[in-house]
């Protein structure tokens, strides 16, 4: 790529980037949220046309005007934001990037036989509004590599992937390399980026600002080159909660599944108390989004005592009526879930706040107060660092990572005597994650009950006071902070019977 310039409105997303990717190497890209990876590899790929510059494919200069484009030259792509039709098949979601001519029965073997022979297995005739979002991005992951790319881009691949799964992926990136195969490699986690690549290119603000060997670099060093100064590490003060109250109660919960691929919950209880982060452990699709559908009144419970907020009966009540209680919720996935993806900003803040702070962006005869939802919506955007490309865009105008600062934003600014976060720093980078942690933190110890359901181990030992794992729809008994190691951790992810994890002698580890 040479000078490939994008420009939206007034914004310069990309300005001017060079980046060479040679036959047979993994070459990351670098940069904050918002600094243009994005919009630079959806050039490259064919989502998005160049304002200036050229791409030359094997030394010739190319014109790619669509990923169809794209894939016929040898580019694969891995999206962040899965492209995938949820009322169509696994099979059928990759079977629109194949062959037409290709029968979907043998797509749905060969796409089974790839899946389990690089770790990854998927069912290829399981409906896609039915999966987690690991198991898409499995789907993403298997389509692209059904294609025989020369070149792949993979953005975030292992934000909702499992230590486990990230190191089949790995072996699978390096067989790959091997081959000849290239791969542009674009992730927040930088000892990732430390262990599997061999060059990185940095972006600032649309700019490159540095190349290096990112193994001859530390995380601190490669997260100051992408940030321009130092990032604050993660401060967990003492829990201090002690008998503090139980702000949060979940009892015997049990749920059936929903659909023939929904995991059911079975029996779950847990106490949080005010002061304390818990965090839940768990490969995806084990119960996970089913716990955090019944936590927040997407779904209903039988008995108003299933899920208790701050001493009262909320099992009944749906999510606006949990709100009002003292709760909020980041679910998982932003975009049409966390944001309604067309709405400004300013229009997403008034559907969650509009029922829970009467009066105050809502008056008498539901006349709506602009001007009260802007100062709030300005404030929140300072608070979490928003970058943004106009003063109150869309929220598909946004990169992944700002638009979930931007939704935790919306939640913490409450003050919320309960909070519950599904994955709080997939796809944001170093010095975002950090901060959206720290603020969870701060939360707890101001006097709020937080808990956070990630897949991100090093994010909830980084955060936890109590770890707790769920597996196939059970939830383990909480462990202190003190006593919880990954080892113990990643056991009962893998099934282990809880009183079957204890501590092993290191040489017998080894």
């Amino acid at each position: 790529m040479r000078g490939l310039t994008k420009v939206f409105g007034t914004l310069r997303a990309c300005d001017g980037v060079d980046l060479d990717i040679a036959r047979g190497e993994i070459h990351a890209l670098l940069g904050e949220n918002g600094a243009g990876k994005s919009t630079l590899v959806k050039m490259l790929f064919g989502s998005l046309e160049p304002n200036a510059g050229e791409i030359r494919w094997n030394g010739e200069a190319v014109r790619i005007g669509s990923p169809s484009e794209a894939r016929r030259l040898g580019i694969g792509m891995v999206f962040q934001h899965f492209s995938l039709f949820e009322a169509l098949t696994a099979a059928e979601n990759i079977a629109l990037s194949l062959d037409a001519r290709t029968p979907i029965s043998t797509i749905a073997a060969k796409a089974q036989a790839l899946s389990y022979s690089y770790g990854l297995p998927l069912d290829p005739y399981a409906l896609v509004g039915d999966l987690s979002v690991g198991e898409r991005q499995r789907i993403e992951i298997i389509r692209c590599l059904l294609q025989t790319p020369q070149l792949i881009i993979l953005d975030e691949p292992t934000s909702v992937l499992t230590p486990q799964e990230a190191d089949k992926l790995f072996e699978t990136l390096e067989r790959l390399r091997s081959e000849g195969k290239s791969i542009l490699y674009i992730s927040h986690r930088l000892e990732e980026v430390k262990r599997m690549c061999d060059r990185a290119t940095v972006l600032r603000h649309g700019k490159v600002v540095g190349h290096c060997d990112p193994r001859q670099e530390t995380a601190s060093s490669l997260a100051r080159m992408m940030v321009g100064s130092e990032v604050h590490a993660v401060v967990r003060t003492a829990d201090t909660t002690g008998s503090a109250d139980v702000l949060l109660r979940v009892d015997r919960l049990s749920r059936p599944p929903a659909t023939p691929f929904s995991i059911p919950l079975r029996d779950v209880s847990l106490e949080v108390r005010a002061g304390e982060v818990i965090g839940i452990a768990g490969v995806a699709g084990n119960g996970q989004g089913e716990f955090f559908e019944a936590i927040s009144g997407e779904v209903l419970q039988d008995r108003a005592d299933a899920v208790t907020i701050r001493g009262k009966g909320a099992g009944r009540e749906g999510i606006t009526g949990r709100r009002r209680m003292g709760a909020a919720f980041v679910p998982e996935e932003r975009l049409g879930h966390g944001a309604a993806p067309a709405m400004k900003l300013s229009e997403n803040l008034l559907l969650s706040r509009h029922a829970t702070d009467p009066g105050v962006y809502v008056g008498a005869l539901g006349v709506i107060r602009h001007a009260a939802i802007a100062a709030t919506a300005k404030r929140i955007n300072q608070m979490m660092d928003v970058r943004k490309s106009a003063e109150d865009p869309a929220a598909n105008a946004l990169s992944g990572g700002n638009l979930q600062k931007f939704i935790i934003g919306r939640e913490l600014d409450r003050q919320p005597a309960v909070m519950v976060v599904n994955q709080p720093t997939w796809g944001v980078d170093a010095g975002a994650a950090a901060r959206i942690r720290q603020s969870l933190i701060e939360l707890a110890r101001s006097g709020s009950a937080v808990l956070v359901i990630s897949q991100d181990l090093d994010e909830l030992f980084e955060i936890s006071d109590r770890i707790a794992v769920m597996h196939n729809g059970e939830l383990s008994t909480p462990m202190s902070r003190a006593e919880a190691t990954f080892e113990k951790v990643g056991l009962l992810m893998g099934g282990a019977e809880p009183g079957h994890v204890h501590h092993h002698d290191p040489a017998e580890v080894a």
